[in-house]
This record gives structure tokens, sequence and C-alpha cells, in this order.
């Protein structure tokens, strides 16, 4: 459940009192893990993936009412700024509520929230506190960088930062004082909303963990090519001597898209990681140990080989694959931080270098049921072929719903679903495919909220290769409350129960 999925009336999921009341359902429901999508914030296509920094934290998960009982802001100046936005939007207004309430408007975020946290940073006497001074000195390291990073970026009218004057994009020392002496406001801003990012989750985490639920972190491999990380620490990643990346991020052709996935993000010089004692990624990693109690990496592979897209080619289907830091990195990370817990996203096309990087590490991989039935009983993702060490999945934020799936299938497939689950209809099949996922063997098994309500196409998180449409979906309130809450529920409930999960 994305954190920006959570009902809010004030448009997106945040860590607000609907967040602790989810952690309440969830312990309710008798689990123990809550899996989110990444924390960062969001550029261009909204996507998590795609962050300005994969230190920071994303400002529109910010609860308001912290600000509002502080007497930064009124309920009614929150609600009057979305109302401004929205009233010459006549596409908009003409939805039904239900709608309107079922996915998230990033737009008008962008103007609406972002006003308010500027009014309630400017009325605030944040920066006078001392929990505010030991913040700021404790994540130095990364957030003056950020800070000064996003306020540059936003005095350019949010180009990127190769597109500032080349004294600034090179960072030039004493263009950097300068800039930071002469945005001093607009630095201190970011701080704020940093501040308060970590404030807020580090309470609701620590709600969850005291009802028993642990939190499951997802981690891109890669940085945004715009993004604090790729400005602040160029030698890091392959670039010319402009600072253009000389090649980037992708996949090949695959089950997603038949000229495959073109990320577009910085691959990373492994031999100058190598040659530091991956001194990044441990901070990386350490940080992520911070804000989660589990960690998932993504695109997992790419540590044994990663795909390398020539830069500027418009398609990933030029690729080739090179070698990357392998089992090397991680006794870097274990040595460093005492074995954190890492799922390995071990999906797609594995070569047997791959699986045995994974079995190397001892993560768990990842077990995926929508990609189990294509009429071929020797589908790894068929659970009679499980081992312990792994994690199921009916879907993830890349797949389609369970019954949004099912009803793409051909038909000898879905025939085959059917056969081999027991059923003669397919009409509960979100529930029959979560009660498949729970007695697996499989040590952990985890369901979208998606499918715990059978919701179809409309509810889907992302479909990759795509813009536009994606990261938008939200929990309507009405599955929080009555009837619908309590029998979903006690079901998550009954499968713990009889699978001794």
């Amino acid at each position: 459940m994305a954190v920006f999925s959570l009902p809010n009336k004030y448009g997106i999921g945040c860590f607000s009192k609907e967040a602790y009341d989810f952690v309440d359902y969830l312990s309710e429901a008798g689990q123990k893990y809550w899996q989110i999508l990444p924390l960062g914030p969001t550029g261009y296509g909204d996507s998590p993936y795609q962050s300005f920094s994969t230190f920071a934290g994303n400002p529109y998960f910010i609860d308001l009412e912290e600000f509002i009982e502080e007497g930064w802001l009124t309920e009614a100046e929150c609600l009057e700024a979305y109302e401004e936005f929205y009233e010459s939007n006549d596409i908009y207004n003409a939805l039904p509520e239900d709608i309107k309430q079922g996915y998230v408007d990033y737009e008008a975020h962008y103007y609406a929230r972002y006003s308010l946290l500027r009014r309630a940073y400017k009325r605030s006497d944040t920066q006078a506190r001392d929990e505010y001074v030991e913040f700021v000195n404790k994540e130095k390291y990364w957030l003056d960088d950020y800070a000064l990073y996003m306020a540059i970026k936003d005095d350019y009218r949010g180009k990127s930062y190769r597109e500032w004057d080349a004294k600034l994009k090179e960072r030039d020392p004493k263009a950097l004082k300068e800039a930071a002496n002469r945005l001093v406001a607009e630095v201190g801003f970011y701080k704020f909303l940093q501040y308060y990012f970590i404030k807020q989750w580090t309470k609701l985490k620590k709600y969850a963990n005291y009802k028993g639920i642990e939190i499951i972190g997802d981690i891109p491999i890669y940085v945004a090519a715009d993004s604090a990380d790729t400005w602040a620490n160029p030698e890091l990643f392959i670039f010319d001597k402009d600072l253009k990346p000389k090649g980037v991020a992708g996949c090949p052709p695959d089950y997603f898209s038949a000229t495959g996935q073109l990320w577009g993000n910085p691959l990373y010089s492994w031999d100058y990681h190598q040659s530091t004692g991956y001194e990044w990624w441990i901070k990386r990693i350490a940080k992520c140990l911070e804000l989660y109690d589990v960690i998932r990496i993504d695109h997992f592979r790419a540590f044994d080989e990663y795909y390398y897209i020539p830069y500027g080619d418009p398609t990933a289907e030029f690729g080739h694959w090179e070698p990357g830091p392998g089992i090397d990195l991680f006794k870097a990370i274990n040595k460093a931080l005492n074995k954190p817990k890492i799922i390995a996203e071990d999906l797609g096309l594995l070569t047997p270098s791959v699986i045995r990087l994974v079995k190397k590490t001892g993560y768990p991989g990842m077990k995926v049921l929508e990609f189990a039935f294509d009429s071929d009983e020797d589908n790894d993702y068929l659970p009679h072929n499980y081992d312990k060490n792994s994690v199921v999945y009916t879907g993830t934020h890349d797949n389609d719903t369970v019954k949004g799936w099912y009803s793409t299938l051909k038909r000898k497939d879905q025939k085959y679903v059917k056969e081999y689950l027991g059923i003669k209809s397919a009409t509960r099949l979100n529930r029959d495919l979560i009660k498949l996922a729970e007695s697996s063997v499989s040590d952990t098994c985890v369901v979208t909220m998606q499918d715990v309500y059978g919701l179809g196409k409309e509810a889907r998180i992302n479909t990759p290769s795509t813009l536009g449409d994606n990261w938008k979906w939200r929990l309507l309130p009405k599955y929080m409350e009555g009837s619908l809450r309590k029998e979903s529920a006690e079901f998550l409930s009954s499968m713990v129960r009889i699978y001794g999960r």
C-alpha cells in the first residue's frame, strides 16, 4: 500500500490520522508487515523511482494538520488553496466524488500544497528549536547539497542542473557560496520540509512497530538523472566531461515491453565505488535502515550485470550488458551495517550468475503469482516450485490488479489458473490467489490492498514504459470503514491463522 494511496481530505495520502488508522487495520488483520513504495521527492512523471534525492523525503507526505495545530495554517486556508486551484477546472468539477477521491492530482499538489507549506514555513519558529538544529547538523552530509540544489532549481524555474550557469552546474565554490547567501530563505524552506518529513515519518513508524508492524521500504537501484545526487557527486556515475551520461539504465525487451524499458537513469561508475569501499552505498543503506525495518532493493540483477543503453537512443533495444559489483558490494554493506534485512527484487529473465549472486547474499528473492500461469508447469513462479527463502506476491506496483490481469489472459491460461486453484469460477479470484500465496512455503507473503478488495484495472498503480496515468490510485475512504473494513480484516486474519503466518 503506497503512502500516497491512503485516504486524506487534501487529495493525497500522507502521515496523517488515516495512516495511523491503516496501521490499526493491519494490526486487526493479523499482519506483520506494511510494504510501501519509495518515499523520495518525485520529479518528472511523478514516479517514486525518479527522485530528486535518494536521501530526502517527499514533502507531499507531510501532514498539514500539525501546522494547523501549531497555528501556522488554518483548515480554511488549506481547503481554500485546493478549491482555488480546482475552481477553474471544469473537467475535474464534473467528476463524481468517488472518482475525485480515487486518484492523486499531482499538479494540484505542486501548486496548492507547496503554497501552503511555504506559508507555514514563513510563520513558523522551527529554526529556533534545538531539535531542528540537531537534525540539520546530523543530516548535513546530504541535506546541505539537497536544499541548495532545490533552491537553485526553483530559481531556474525547475530546469535541470545541466541547464544552469556553468559555474553552478560544475559546483564552483565561489558560485555556490553566492547562491547559498542569495537563496538563504529558500534553502531554509527545503531543510524545514525535510525536518517535518522525518519527524512525522519517524513517529508513524514507531507507532507501527509498537503495533507489531514492520515497514518494508523500497529503494530504486538507480538515482534520477536530474537529482541532488548526480549534481553533488558526479564522480559516482559514468559521465563525460560535460556531465552528460555516456550510457543510461533500462532493461531489454521483456514481458512488460516489446522495445524494452528506457529508464534514462545514469549508470554507476563501479570502479570508483569500489575504490571508496562503497562508502556512498553504505551511507545510502544506513539511511534506509533509519526509515525502514526491511529494505527491498529494486532491479537487483543489475548488481550482477547491468544493461547499458547508449545515451540518446530512443528505445532500449540496442543496449548491452556490463558487469556489476557482484558480491563485493554486499560484503562491504554487511560488514559496515551488521547484515541488514534485504529483499532482492530478482524478477525477470535471470542468468545463472544472477541466481548465484542472490544465493550468495542469502537475501530472499521475489515470487509473483501473476507471472506463474502461462501453461508451463516448470514456471518458477508456480508455488510448488518455491523455496522457503522467498517473498511471494499476488502482484507488484508494476502489475495489473488480479482482476485486471485475469481479464487479459488467453483462454487456455485462464483455464490453467482455475485448474491449478481447483475452482470453477473466477468470481473471487483475488481471494483465491491470496489464499494460494498464503499457503505457499515462502517465508513471507505480501498482497496488495487492491487485490484484498478485488479492484479492477482502474486501481492499477503503474504501467511500465508509460507516462501520464501512473502513481495516482488512492483507496476510497469507504474501504477503511464499517463492514468492508471488518470483513477484509477478518479474511486476512483467517489466512494468517489457517496457514500459520
